[in-house]
């Protein structure tokens, strides 16, 4: 993800990390590439969180990954104490900043962040819903033949095995996707979907998946940093929208550079709401415990 921002060369960005010299290390490379890429240097290390000061945006991706066999949700008790003790650390070194989490399980992590930072909802939310969309429009690219910029795609609720792909909200060059795909097909997809990290954990078996989550964090940082005003899917605090009553899930939002800007409501199918609806109670579930 840093390097992903350093290339795009609009925010100096500081690395932190528990290992001792290991971002210093990191950030000392990203600034060398920078010389061939055509980027300042503008890359620091660091295990402490005074050079993130006055921080703008804190993109949080600590925390362990997954193991083959593990479901995010595995993650849940070690997670929520380093999410915690980072999210303590920008309270007080970066008091205005808008916070993105990473780290899993997201919607549950998100909580933790916003709990302990005590930051407005709005400038609290999770990385999740473009990662997962990302997935989702390769797949379907791979399957049809075509190119993945003519596929624009939706997915709603906790990012894990719940989330909901929307194929009404689906489609290839403006063409409905349930035109183009039958239905077992197009389900196969979603499922395949819903998998996509434990499938690249499965195949690294040491780690899970990194570009694809850089990337669509980047995209999100640079909606921020820039004002885009893009409308995405993020994790974000939803109390009325959809009815969810004060908990993080997956829906469409603006994102600017206030933050989440605004919700984007839908109007759900009864096949949607039923899937949302279960989503947000595996939310639930994770948050009480």
């Amino acid at each position: 993800c840093a390097q992903e921002l350093a290339r795009r060369d609009y925010a100096d960005v500081v690395l932190v990390d528990i290992i001792p010299k290991f971002p210093q290390g990191k950030a000392l490379d990203m600034n060398q590439a920078g010389s061939v890429l055509g980027h300042e240097p503008n890359v620091t290390g660091t295990n402490g969180y005074e050079e993130t000061a006055g921080s703008d945006v804190v993109v949080i991706t600590a925390g362990i990954p997954r193991k083959p066999g593990m479901s995010r949700d595995d993650l849940l008790a070690t997670n929520a104490k380093i999410v915690g003790s980072v999210a303590e650390q920008v309270k007080n070194t970066s008091p205005s900043a808008i916070v993105i989490v990473v780290s899993n399980p997201l919607d549950a992590m998100v909580q933790r962040a916003l709990q302990v930072t005590g930051f407005p909802p709005s400038r609290v939310f999770g990385q999740a819903g473009v990662l997962d969309t990302a997935r989702y429009r390769t797949f379907l690219a791979m399957e049809l033949g075509v190119s993945v910029e003519d596929v624009s795609a939706l997915l709603m609720g906790g990012h894990g095995d719940t989330m909901v792909p929307m194929p009404s909200c689906t489609s290839v060059g403006g063409i409905p996707i349930r035109r183009l795909l039958a239905e077992d097909k197009l389900q196969a997809i979603v499922q395949r979907a819903r998998d996509g990290g434990a499938e690249i954990v499965a195949l690294l078996k040491t780690g899970s998946a990194y570009y694809a989550p850089a990337a669509a964090t980047a995209q999100m940082v640079e909606a921020i940093v820039r004002d885009k005003k893009r409308i995405i899917p993020v994790a974000a605090y939803c109390d009325k929208e959809y009815g969810v009553g004060g908990y993080y899930v997956g829906v469409p939002a603006i994102l600017g550079a206030k933050g989440v800007e605004k919700i984007v409501e839908l109007q759900l199918d009864a096949e949607e709401r039923k899937a949302f609806d279960h989503s947000v109670s595996a939310v639930k579930t994770l948050v009480a415990t």
